[in-house]
This record gives C-alpha cells, sequence and structure tokens, in this order.
C-alpha cells in the first residue's frame, strides 16, 4: 500500500547543532515504524516533525508529508498535553463532541487505552493520576480522534509489566484497523513485539533500517552494535506460584520476614499513613515503612496503586494525608511551604515527569546549581562547579546542560532533574520512575552513580519503579503497593 507518512532527508538544525541529518523515512496503513535509538539521538525531534513543530529557531530542509485530518499523538511526557485545571472527562468529553461522539464513546476509548475503570478516571485532573494513567489518557484522546497516524513517543515508559503488555496489544489492535503508527522507542521488546519496520538512529542519524526481523537479528552488522541494550526480562511468573511468594499485579516477590506496618529507621519512617485526594478517594491506606541510611528500598507495583502519591508525601507536595512522615526521628510538616530550608534539603524529589519539573526559560545547568545555591548556601562559583561535577557524573556534557529543557530529550531530562536532587546532598532521596526514560547504557551509568552515593554519602533512597532489574541492582529491600495497600518491605530478592 502507498506510505501515508513519507519524509525524505529531513535536517533540523537548532542552537548551533544538527539535531537531525538526513533522515527519510515511511509509515503506511496497518503498519508499524520504529525509530530506535539511545536518549538524545533525535527520536522525539522526528515524532513533532510530523506534528509541524520544530525547536525554536531551527533551520529546517528535506519535506514531511503527512495525511490531512487528525494525527494523534502520545508524548513521552504526557502531563504536558492535559490541561492541569480540567477533569479528563472535560476534556475528553470535548474531543467527543467535535466528532458527533458521545459519552458511551469516551468510555470505550478509556477501556480501549486499558484504563478499566473509566468513570473513575473521568473525574480525575491529570495530577491525581499517575504517569502511566495520564499516558493512556492521551492515547484515548488520538482513538476518539480517529486520526489515520498515531506518533507514540515512549508510550509504555512508566508502566508496570502487565500494563505495558495490554497497552503493546492495544496499539497492535489500534494498527490493525488500518492505523498507521510511528513508535518512538528505545525499548527492544516494544520494537520487537510491534515493528514492521526499524529505523535505528545515532546522534541524529540513520545508521539502520529494514525489516525489523533483519534489524534486529541477533547477528546484526557492526552498524546496529550500538543499539540500545535492554535490561534483564522481569515479566508476570507464570501461573502457580509458590504459596510462599507474593504475587501482586504480575509481580512476584519474595515476602520476607519484615512486617508490613511500622519499621524503625535511622532516617525516613512513615507510620500508618492514609491519603487522599481532595474530594476523591482514599488512595494509600495505612502505609508503613523506613529506610535507613546507605539502603535503597524499591517500591514496585502497578500503575495507579499510589506509589508516587506515597513519594510526594514524603516530599511535602502532598500534604492531604493523615499518620506521620518522620524525618531522623522528628515529624515532618506535610507541607514543603511550612518546612525549613534543612528539611526541603534533606528530602528531594526526583519527578517521573522530568520535563515539567523544570523553568522552560532558563539553562538546565543554571537550574541545577541553583538547587545548590538555595539549599547549600553555596556560592555562585561553588554552586556552578558542583553542578559540573553531578551532571557529568551522569553523562551530561556542559554543552548538553548549559541549553535550555526544550532542547533536551527526555532521558536527558531525567538525568538533569536526579542531578538536581543530588547535587543538594540529601539525606533521602526519593526517584519516582528514573530509569523510565532511558536506554539500557545509560541506565547502567544511572544506576552506578546511585549506588556511588548510597555507599560513600549514607543516601537513604526510595526507589519508585516498575523495572524489577533496576531494583534488583541497587535494592536491599522491596514494597509492594497494590490498591493503595502496602506489602512488605521484605528482602529484594
Amino acid at each position: 500500500m502507498n506510505p501515508i507518512v513519507v519524509v525524505d532527508g529531513l535536517r533540523i538544525e537548532a542552537g548551533g547543532r544538527v539535531l537531525v541529518d538526513g533522515v527519510s523515512l515511511r509509515v503506511h496503513p496497518g503498519r508499524v515504524t520504529a525509530l530506535l535509538g539511545a536518549s538524545g539521538s533525535g527520536k522525539t525531534t522526528i515524532g513533532l516533525a510530523l506534528l509541524g513543530e520544530y525547536p525554536e529557531g531551527a533551520r529546517v530542509s528535506g519535506s514531511v508529508r503527512v495525511p490531512g485530518g487528525a494525527l494523534g499523538h502520545v508524548p513521552q511526557h504526557p502531563a504536558s498535553v492535559l490541561n492541569p485545571a480540567r477533569r479528563a472527562g472535560a476534556l475528553l468529553g470535548d474531543l467527543a463532541r467535535r466528532s458527533g461522539q458521545g459519552r458511551s464513546e469516551v468510555r470505550a476509548a478509556l477501556r480501549a487505552a486499558q484504563l478499566p475503570e473509566p468513570e473513575a478516571v473521568l473525574r480525575c485532573f491529570p495530577h491525581q493520576l499517575s504517569g502511566g494513567q495520564q499516558q493512556r489518557v492521551v492515547l484515548a484522546q488520538a482513538l476518539l480522534l480517529g486520526a489515520r497516524v498515531i506518533v507514540a513517543d515512549e508510550p509504555t515508559t512508566g508502566l508496570d509489566p502487565v500494563t505495558k503488555a495490554r497497552v503493546v496489544e492495544r496499539l497492535a489492535a489500534v494498527v490493525r484497523q488500518g492505523v498507521g503508527l510511528l513508535l518512538l522507542s528505545h525499548d527492544l521488546d516494544v520494537v520487537r513485539a510491534l515493528a514492521d519496520e526499524v529505523v535505528v538512529l545515532r546522534a541524529g542519524r540513520v545508521v539502520e533500517s529494514g525489516p525489523a526481523d533483519q534489524v534486529l537479528a541477533p547477528a546484526g552488522g557492526d552498524r546496529t552494535r550500538g543499539l540500545p541494550v535492554p535490561p534483564p526480562a522481569a515479566g508476570p511468573p507464570p501461573a502457580g506460584t509458590a504459596p510462599n511468594g507474593l504475587l501482586t499485579a504480575g509481580l512476584l516477590m519474595t515476602a520476607g520476614t519484615a512486617p508490613a506496618g511500622l519499621l524503625t529507621a535511622d532516617v525516613l519512617t512513615v507510620e500508618q499513613l492514609t491519603a487522599r485526594h481532595r474530594g476523591g478517594p482514599t488512595v494509600l491506606h495505612a502505609a508503613g515503612l523506613g529506610v535507613g541510611a546507605g539502603e535503597c528500598l524499591a517500591l514496585v507495583g502497578r500503575s495507579g496503586s499510589g506509589k508516587t502519591t506515597l513519594g510526594r508525601c514524603l516530599a511535602g507536595l502532598h500534604s492531604t494525608y493523615r499518620g506521620r512522615v518522620l524525618l531522623d526521628g522528628e515529624p515532618l510538616p506535610r507541607s514543603l511551604r511550612s518546612r525549613t530550608r534543612p528539611q526541603l534539603a534533606a528530602v528531594q524529589y526526583v519527578f517521573q515527569d522530568a520535563r515539567a519539573s523544570f523553568d522552560e526559560h532558563r539553562p538546565v545547568a543554571a537550574q541545577v546549581a541553583r538547587a545548590a545555591r538555595r539549599l547549600r548556601g553555596l556560592g555562585r562559583a561553588e554552586a556552578d562547579a558542583a553542578a559540573s561535577r553531578v551532571l557529568a557524573e551522569l553523562g551530561l556534557s556542559a554543552a548538553t546542560a548549559g541549553r535550555r529543557p526544550a532542547a533536551l530529550s527526555g532521558g536527558e531530562l531525567q538525568r538533569a532533574a536526579l542531578a538536581r536532587a543530588m547535587v543538594v546532598r540529601p539525606k533521602v532521596l526519593v526517584c519516582d520512575e528514573i530509569t523510565s526514560g532511558l536506554d539500557g547504557p545509560t541506565r547502567g551509568r544511572v544506576l552506578d552513580a546511585l549506588a556511588r552515593r548510597l555507599r560513600e554519602a549514607d543516601l537513604a533512597v526510595l526507589l519508585i519503579t516498575h523495572d524489577l532489574a533496576a531494583a534488583a541492582t541497587i535494592a536491599g529491600r522491596t514494597a509492594v503497593l497494590e490498591g493503595g495497600r502496602l506489602a512488605g518491605p521484605g528482602e529484594a530478592d
């Protein structure tokens, strides 16, 4: 069949560097073309070009031809396209009315996007949804629009293994209906499951392209050796697991000997924490846990299980809860506005949606340095030097970090957000899906940096993640959240 998206010789220059260099690709009806590459390789820049969006001041050559009508877009950071002041129901209802559809079609689109309780989702504001739920609401938007082409930018980032598999199945079903899909991903497993054609990018250039079975063959040539290596698979366990295992949300964990209630810890302790959203239901039920100096505790569970809400309570970003959060045995104020500067520095939070946490008008390096000035009291020169060291440790050069957030990829911004938290030298670091947007080598570098800090600085880390391989790498204990209820912690293995 004739292609419905044709990109020929696309070259994009901005800020004195070449972001995309001579890229050509095709997307056909009912087929999947995957752009595969490491963080910063140009995938998102090409995806946005299909929407007619380019970096500020960009010089563009080549051609991009897309079909008329709606073109669906599922961005890597879904909160960026959801109005924070409007409930999901109002947003999706507007889209449905424009195309002559009603509430039943809205609910059907949400179920098709793997949101099994649409009525609850429709009542929520974006901030009341997890990152994975936000992603699926945006996918529902694209389905409602009846788009002939969908650009899906890391559509399984931030999803647990079970939901990830279901979203892959849903995307495959949409493609079978004749929709063309441009998949932007560094996840080899997802690309293998979906792609018909693969275009491998490195530093904005195509280094390999062709049918998926050829490009991803184990005996690939020299040009495919730079493919991002996936972490070890950590999917759902087989049916009939051992009775002493804890099976929840498709994750198998050994229950261990730790009680499910309060655990004593030197640094951070949570006592009987019950949280809710304003005007909404309870999302956490009497959660109790503790994490000590030099320890990493992994918090895992399905998308929407309450992991992020718990992390935000610790950081003072979610104040509607009962119970206590203790730092070195002393209660922390519920709201960060009531916390002292030492308390703010002591508990740092790294957001899953890193892009939304940066000021879009200021260079990233300057924002990292500003955290060191405000919370460590460093002078300007000292703060700049400290920021440069931490950014370099996480693989971000001075040239990259000197740009504004819009010029960095999602994975680069995730590392910058981690650097901004680490430069403060916190006692407790709450990391919310910090490896979700990273390719294999970069993911390893970030985990190595965290492990070093655990050893050298007696840092306490709460690692909120769906990535069981990441949890196994640095976490000593694991707790599981399911439906807002905490099981564990227990030994990670």
